[in-house]
């Protein structure tokens, strides 16, 4: 049951309904649709059937986490969508929002799977977690407690590592389960060992959890071991909560750590260096203030688009793209002949990150003589070069596409193949791909990685016929109702009768 409710809570929340509303198309109180979801209610065939009609979703034959799409490709899209808020950055304000003991709410919050992972494992620990709308109002308890903490949740997400940097603040010692998320080979959590042991955090992994004990330690300078997004964001919790001065080198600049710099400085949190590699940031004491926010931009939603657009060969406008985090891979396209027209700058909600509107147009594309690699910000961002191997198929000649920071990643492009691509894998690393080929529809079940599991989506849009694509879990971590968008824009694009 409990598996039942949860799937159901997050098809609810994912729609935008509430328990209460949901529970007025049924005829029941929502007190029992809360008992259900949280598993400590039995519900019948029958009930099943009404919630399922109520949801859109054919519930009878509910398999576990298990989304399938029917997509008819070779259409071209029409029309305009917007960029959505993103994951990343989504979960790390989630995070940093445990530095907060007031209450934090937070605007513009995507309905995804990531972020209904991390905001069941905050609930489990003590936090009154409150949705209104796509509002977030975040309420601390005045003491956490980690003894129930939902390790189901807690296992699926690789964010869970970021709990570390907020809660040595305020615990001496704790325990946190082993993070998952994308399965991309041996992605280690050493450097943020490396760079939180500064602050006198002492991390033991175990087989199943990590050991943390605090022994407060003011550092004046630290080098990260990795330039990587999540330790980033988790040394500058750490030194946000230091009342002196901490140098940390080596710091990404990617757009989740500029907002994660953002939304801290509405708590007072003095951050010099800010978009650079070297960030000085002054903490408070006892953070305790209430603070509104609202998310920015997601480059690699609209990055999603700018590739659907390419191997549909359409023409589309994709609005509030944040532009500082999308020139680079603009330029390449541009080298390998696409089009496209763009609007002047304009500023998202929280003033800071720069938005454009691009313009699509059909364009016949070249292969790069020169590889096309990830580099940390400012160069090619890692999470939009999975999009380069579909958009590759339409280029024509060879295409060298280096993943060099995931361990076997590149081996996921290579699913392809079954769409009619033609590649050929180097190493675990590096993939040829040889263009221009005429995709195929076909039958696929989605990887356990987000960034490969879209890039599929995208060459059965491309792809004529009709082309299944299995358990899209993967996908729903960082895309919101991307069936949905994309049928906005013209995709002959559906749920399966099942789920």
């Amino acid at each position: 049951m409990q598996h039942i409710g949860t799937n159901i809570a997050d098809i609810r929340e994912t729609i935008g309904m509430t328990q209460a509303a949901l529970a007025k198309k049924i005829n029941t109180t929502q007190s029992a649709i809360a008992r259900l979801e949280s598993g400590r209610q039995n519900v019948s065939a029958d009930m099943l059937k009404k919630i399922g009609k109520a949801l859109g979703k054919n519930l009878i034959t509910l398999s576990p986490g298990t989304v399938n799409v029917t997509i008819k490709g070779g259409k071209k899209l029409t029309g305009s969508i917007v960029t959505n808020t993103s994951k990343n950055g989504a979960v790390a304000l989630l995070c940093a929002s445990l530095l907060n003991k007031g209450t934090t709410t937070l605007h513009k919050m995507p309905r995804i799977e990531e972020v209904h992972r991390i905001i069941e494992v905050l609930e489990s620990i003590g936090v009154r977690v409150d949705w209104q709308g796509s509002t977030v109002v975040i309420t601390p308890p005045k003491k956490f407690s980690l003894n129930k903490i939902d390790r189901v949740a807690a296992e699926k997400t690789r964010s869970i590592v970021m709990f570390i940097g907020p809660l040595m603040h305020t615990l001496k010692s704790f325990s946190l389960p082993q993070s998952g998320g994308c399965k991309l080979g041996s992605r280690t959590v050493r450097p943020h060992f490396y760079a939180l042991e500064n602050f006198g955090v002492n991390i033991k992994a175990t087989e199943k959890a990590f050991e943390v004990k605090v022994e407060t330690k003011y550092p004046k300078e630290i080098i990260l071991y990795e330039s990587g997004d999540t330790v980033t964001e988790n040394a500058i919790f750490a030194a946000a909560g230091r009342t002196k001065t901490t140098t940390i080198k080596y710091a990404t600049a990617n757009y989740m750590v500029q907002e994660v710099c953002t939304f801290l400085k509405l708590f007072g949190v003095q951050i010099d260096g800010f978009g650079t590699t070297t960030l000085n940031i002054t903490g408070v004491d006892n953070i305790n203030q209430d603070v509104e926010y609202t998310l920015s931009e997601d480059p690699t939603d609209s990055m999603f688009f700018l590739a659907t657009a390419i191997v549909t060969n359409s023409s589309i406008t994709i609005t509030r793209c944040p532009i500082e985090f999308l020139e680079i891979e603009l330029l390449k396209l541009e080298k390998m002949g696409f089009k496209y027209s763009k609007s002047k700058t304009y500023f998202s909600h929280n003033g800071v990150t720069k938005l454009v509107d691009i313009t699509t147009k059909p364009s016949k594309l070249v292969a790069l003589h020169e590889k096309i690699h990830p580099s940390v910000y400012p160069g090619l961002n890692i999470d939009n070069l999975p999009f380069f191997a579909v958009i590759a198929t339409q280029a024509m000649g060879q295409t060298l596409i280096h993943d060099w920071v995931y361990e076997k990643r590149a081996i996921y492009f290579t699913e392809l193949d079954k769409l009619g691509a033609d590649t050929v894998l180097a190493d675990p690393h590096r993939i040829y791909i040889n263009g221009q080929t005429k995709l195929r529809a076909t039958e696929l079940i989605c990887p356990p990685a987000l960034r490969p599991a879209t890039i599929l989506l995208i060459g059965m849009l491309g792809a004529s016929g009709e082309s299944v694509l299995r358990n899209i879990y993967s996908i729903n971590r960082g895309y919101e109702k991307l069936v949905e968008r994309l049928s906005g824009l013209g995709a002959d694009i559906a749920y399966l009768d099942e789920f």
